[in-house]
């Protein structure tokens, strides 16, 4: 399978709560929301398109749970999205998590590169990474990304959890896409090429 990244976040790099208030209060976050204001139904329909591609979600254990909180009730015959992130296989990334009250969901604890290293040699479509930064930045540093889908919402939070720590491994990625949704969203599509690379500016 394809392992590809996929994350709201914003100008300032943040992708703590892009939901709601109440979708991610860890370390005192009191900014959540802030992704809500630029959806809009062609961004949606490009969400649908994405979430088609996927033959299973790898996700870390609080986005997991947040997740298990919400999309449980987004069940209805024509919430498109709604029933395939419910019906998808889940693998959560977790040393602590002891129940799985979304499923069909797998655990994976001690070695999880090396567990999705076995996931992604399986046959299929993608294993795609919604939310979840901690484990993003664990499997882009392993090189173990494929694609990384960023959507960019128009906005500094100035505050909350952000995608790239500040000591993350340097790597060389090559832009597959780059637009505007009608609502303002920039969406970024890019691919790992290896080790990022230093020049010296020559004058020409």
């Amino acid at each position: 399978m394809k392992l590809v990244v996929m994350t709201f976040v914003s100008l300032d790099g943040v992708y703590q709560g892009p939901g709601s208030p109440d979708e991610d209060r860890s370390d005192g976050f009191s900014r959540g929301g802030w992704f809500v204001p630029y959806l809009e139904q062609g961004f949606l329909d490009q969400a649908r398109s994405w979430l088609g591609q996927a033959d299973g979600l790898l996700l870390g254990r609080r986005t997991y749970e947040s997740f298990a909180r919400d999309w449980p009730e987004m069940n209805k015959p024509d919430d498109a999205i709604g029933l395939m992130m419910n019906r998808l296989p889940k693998y959560v990334a977790s040393a602590t998590l002891e129940a799985t009250s979304w499923g069909p969901a797998t655990v994976l604890g001690g070695d999880v590169l090396k567990q999705v290293e076995a996931l992604k040699a399986r046959d299929g479509g993608e294993l795609q990474v919604h939310g979840s930064g901690s484990l993003a930045g664990s499997l882009l540093a392993a090189g173990l990304v494929d694609e990384l889908r960023l959507v960019v919402a128009p906005v500094i939070v100035g505050a909350g959890h952000k995608l790239f720590a500040r000591d993350g491994v340097a790597t060389a990625m090559q832009t597959l896409r780059n637009d505007r949704t009608p609502g303002g969203l920039n969406i970024q599509v890019f691919e790992r090429v290896g080790e990022a690379k230093y020049e010296t500016f020559q004058r020409p």
